[in-house]
């Protein structure tokens, strides 16, 4: 997918999934979904309407998520550190 040097998110070391950003461009990336979840969370909070809360959090979420696939190294399951 992703040549190593142009990897915005490396594959854990451990486990499945991605590490902490290795760029700019990727701590844009994290930062931006931390704050629109913020916002989400006090402009639709889960007190007053849960469900538009969950779907909020679910699409921002999934977003993130396919930045990490498409800008990231492939996830695998990796338990023994390589």
């Amino acid at each position: 997918m992703v040549s190593q040097n142009k990897c915005w998110f490396p594959a854990k070391r451990y486990g499945w999934g991605w590490g902490p950003p290795t760029c700019w461009k990727g701590w844009v990336v994290l930062v931006v979904y931390v704050a629109s979840v913020a916002l989400v969370f006090f402009s639709l909070p889960p007190a007053r309407n849960i469900a538009a809360f969950v779907l909020s959090f679910s699409v921002l979420t999934a977003i993130l998520v396919a930045v990490c696939w498409f800008k990231g190294e492939p996830p695998r399951w990796r338990l023994d550190g390589r």
